[in-house]
């Protein structure tokens, strides 16, 4: 198996019918990956055209999701040379997560309150969802 093949397989499966964007779906993978140490700092990520064919996605769609890793510092270019995780793209990815996971919490209590729900409803809601198994992406 060609690094490449390895790397796609480490984000994760990539689907239409998932919810989001196909470039989000990359841009999550490899937050996860990265977060989570599988892919290291310096390692050569994929060309354009080898992930695009590798997930089924177009061009676009992965040129897209590494633009978006980019501006988070998650990764880097070099012209030529290809894309790269940055040195400190773990430290990006997590902060990169903690403000979705904030503003996902953020959202939550604001639909909470609009449902009616008290600030102990919301709390005792906010930790039945932290106590509920974590599932594991594939």
């Amino acid at each position: 198996m060609s690094e490449e093949k390895s790397t796609a397989l480490l984000i994760g499966p990539i689907s239409p019918a998932a919810s989001g964007p196909l470039y989000q779906q990359i841009v999550d993978g490899f937050r996860r990956a990265i977060s989570e140490g599988r892919l290291a700092p310096g390692l050569a990520l994929p060309s354009f055209r080898a992930l695009a064919e590798d997930l089924m996605v177009s061009l676009i769609t992965v040129k897209r999701a590494y633009e978006e890793l980019e501006r988070e510092g998650i990764v880097y270019r070099r012209q030529g040379l290809g894309t790269f995780v940055a040195e400190q793209g773990d430290e990006a990815s997590r902060d990169a997560k903690l403000k979705t996971a904030r503003e996902l919490f953020a959202r939550a209590a604001r639909e909470a309150t609009e449902a009616g729900l008290d600030d102990a409803e919301i709390e005792a809601l906010a930790l039945e969802g932290i106590r509920e198994p974590k599932s594991k992406p594939s």
